[in-house]
This record gives structure tokens, C-alpha cells and sequence, in this order.
């Protein structure tokens, strides 16, 4: 809700001026985030069972968008997604789509988070499946102009070896792509602190980190992420309201809150959007961060997020244009690049007006490379991918990692 300084009267905007706000995606899952006509299609030319090839009924069949009462019940959509995400060409191809979807709405910079060893029940090494993730999110890149990375995933309810092999996956392609380690999976009965090794290591390396934390389980887990684990960011974060004290050591050591409000409705973490905590810490002076969490499994879109936040919370467009400011200051990037960002967001957020009006964009200065002119919103380019013709043995996934290896060494 944003008051109309003339009239005094309080106005609602539209989705339509939050899609073209400047805005960060940090904390969004590779397999939760298909789009749904895409499963479909790898499932039919990889021959993979599917509860229903009509996108209606696997839609429902998935729950998708829809309040399923536990983290442990919104999970078992990952066990569809998952089942087509096991070949180079599928990862790529997905990649790319996630941070297409992503550009159409005017993300800027997204980190995408994922564990590669789901990625290999068809004999994948894991290197490959990290590659072929890195690849399709260059190319997005390279097409599009979204600036993307990649966070490693270890997974709580598997096991602490398996999460130490993720993290040396994540020091191994450290300045590479990959920008940071989290622990993700069903939070409750499986504590942080298991998987405490794998943390050290990354830690060690300098790696960033990030933890689920305070989203099935209470504010123990958060402290656990934070002291034990050392992490930089939490995940979720919704029952950090239950300990005051944590609460400010995190808002006075600035650790950023990855919010996902949607998702934390469905997961019955919160009870509704109106209940939500994420206002509350707003104005507290935690530093927020709103993100999607999985596009497809939560049905959603950053801006549909924000949308939600001045809708159903009543945060004004200067909260708003706070939160995004915040995203990009909590980004696991370089600080003088991360200082470059904020320079033009701050700038670029200065044309939205609270009466929904959007003023001209300023004329770029002559001094601005190419590299740094942000892709105007639009129709975006198409891109095809078709199965590779078998008398070539070179796939299009292989000769993009190629490429990307080139680039590397140059």
C-alpha cells in the first residue's frame, strides 16, 4: 500500500510495476523451479514415468502452489522433478530456463541452489552434473544478460559424508561458478550440527555459506547454523521471532534472511501471509531478503513475492525498494562488484514512483561499457534444445562446457 501524497488516499500497484523492479533471487532450488510443460517433454523423449502426462492433472498430482501442511509433504514434488533431471542435455536445458524465467521478470543477479549427487542415479559423475548447470546458466548469461551463480547443496536427512563429498564439489569449482555451500532437506530430527565437517571445509576454503535453519524446527536450529556452523545467511529464518536475544545478535551482525513467504504458507511454517514474520524483522532493521524458494513447486515469481508483501502485509514501495537494496548487499559476490550493482539499482529504483508511475530511464553515460547495459525487458531470444543430431559427437551441453573451460582459461 503506498499513499498518494496529493490526495492522502492509500493505492494498491499492480503486479505489472513490480515485474520491472531491479531485483535479486537469492535463494531458489534447480529442482524445485522446471517449468511444468519441460517435465513433460524430458519425461516423454526420456521415456520416465510420470503420475499424468496432462499438465492439469500433474499439476495436482504434484500439489503445486497449494498449502500441503509440513516441509516433509511439500518435499515429495522433488520426487517428479528429480526423476528427469538426470542427463547433461536435461540440467542445461533446465539452467537455462530457470534463469530465462528469471530475466522475464527482471532479476538481475540470482544464486540457484542445487545437490548435485540427486543429479546421478543414471551414472552422472558428479563434475559433469556440476558443468552442465554452469554451462546452461553462461549461456542464459552470455543470451539474456542475468548474472547468475551457483550454491552447492548438501542434504540434512541423507547423510554428513555425503554433504562433506557436496562441499568438496564446492571448493573444487570455488572462482568457477559456484559462490557458496548450504544444507538444505527436512530440517526437523536432522540437526545442522551433523554435518559440521562439511562446513569446516568450506569454511576453510573461504567459501560462503548458507543454512536452512528456523523453518520446521524452532530457534535452536538458527543458533546451530550460526555458531556451529558458521553460517552467513539463514534460510527461512521464520521462528527466529521465538528468541528475542538471537534475533538481535542476528540484526546486529547483519546476517541476512532469506524470506520465501509463499513457500513458508504451503510449508506450514507460518500460518499465513498476513502472520508472516518477514514485516516484523523488516522493521526491526533485520536485513531482508524476499526470494521464490522453487518457482514451479511454490507456483510463484520474485515479484509475485513482493506483490504479496505490499498486498497481504502492507509493506510500503520504499519497504519494498529497501528489501531489494538489501538483496543485492547480501549477494555472495566480490564487494566492488556487489558496490558497481548498488550503485545502479540505488539509481535505477529512484524512477519508480509510489503512485505507480515510472519515470524515463536517464541515458547511459558514454563511459559505461556494453558488458554493464542491463538487457531491456521483452521478448527474449529463443533457444532450441533439441536432441543433437547422432552422427555429431558433440552434444550441445558438451560443447558449451567446452567453451565455458576455454573462456576460463583466456
Amino acid at each position: 500500500m503506498d499513499t498518494d501524497t496529493a490526495s492522502g488516499s492509500v493505492s494498491t500497484l499492480p503486479l505489472e510495476f513490480f515485474q520491472q523492479l531491479p531485483k535479486t533471487d537469492l535463494h531458489v532450488h534447480l529442482d524445485g523451479s522446471l517449468r511444468l510443460e519441460t517435465i513433460i517433454d524430458l519425461a516423454k523423449k526420456h521415456g520416465v514415468e510420470m503420475p499424468s502426462y496432462d499438465p492439469a492433472e500433474l499439476r495436482r498430482a504434484m500439489r503445486l502452489g497449494q498449502n500441503t501442511g509440513s516441509l516433509v509433504e511439500y518435499l515429495k514434488a522433488f520426487d517428479v522433478t528429480l526423476r528427469v533431471l538426470q542427463t547433461e542435455d536435461a540440467l542445461f536445458r533446465c539452467a537455462y530456463e530457470l534463469a530465462e524465467d528469471a530475466a522475464r521478470e527482471n532479476v538481475r543477479y540470482m544464486e540457484v541452489r542445487y545437490a548435485p549427487m540427486l543429479h546421478t542415479r543414471l551414472g552422472l559423475k558428479l563434475t559433469s552434473v556440476v558443468e552442465a548447470v554452469l554451462a546452461g546458466l553462461r549461456a542464459a548469461h552470455d543470451n539474456l544478460g542475468i548474472e547468475s551463480a551457483v550454491i552447492v547443496c548438501g542434504i540434512r536427512n541423507i547423510s554428513p559424508h555425503s554433504s562433506l563429498e557436496m562441499a568438496e564439489l564446492a571448493v573444487a569449482y570455488k572462482n568457477r561458478g559456484v559462490v557458496g555451500f548450504d544444507l538444505a532437506g527436512a530440517e526437523y530430527d536432522n540437526p545442522a550440527k551433523h554435518h559440521k565437517a562439511a562446513f569446516q571445509l568450506v569454511r576453510d576454503n573461504n567459501i560462503n555459506c548458507t543454512i536452512h535453519a528456523g523453518e520446521a524446527y524452532g530457534p535452536e536450529s538458527i543458533a546451530q547454523a550460526i555458531h556451529v556452523c558458521g553460517a552467513h545467511r539463514i534460510g527461512h529464518g521464520c521462528r527466529l521471532r521465538e528468541n528475542g536475544d538471537l534475533l538481535h545478535y542476528v540484526n546486529d551482525h547483519r546476517i541476512p534472511l532469506e524470506a520465501c513467504p509463499s513457500s513458508n504458507v504451503q510449508t506450514g511454517a507460518v500460518r499465513d501471509l498476513a502472520s508472516h514474520p518477514l514485516k516484523l524483522y523488516y522493521n526491526l532493521g533485520l536485513r531482508v531478503t524476499v526470494n521464490t524458494d522453487n518457482r514451479l513447486v511454490t507456483d510463484t515469481t520474485v515479484s509475485n513475492e513482493l506483490w504479496l508483501c505490499h498486498t497481504k502485509m502492507g509493506m510500503s514501495l520504499k519497504d519494498i525498494k529497501t528489501i531489494l537494496v538489501s538483496g543485492f548487499k547480501s549477494a555472495f559476490m566480490p564487494f566492488h562488484i556487489k558496490q558497481s550493482y548498488l550503485r545502479r539499482v540505488t539509481e535505477e529504483l529512484e524512477r519508480f514512483q509510489p503512485d505507480g508511475r515510472i519515470l524515463p530511464a536517464r541515458k547511459p553515460e558514454s563511459s559505461r561499457s556494453e558488458q554493464e547495459t542491463w538487457l531491456p525487458r521483452g521478448v527474449l531470444p529463443p533457444v532450441s534444445f533439441d536432441v543433437p543430431n547422432p552422427a555429431s559427437d558433440v552434444s550441445p551441453v558438451h560443447a558449451a562446457v567446452e567453451r565455458a573451460i576455454e573462456d576460463g582459461a583466456n
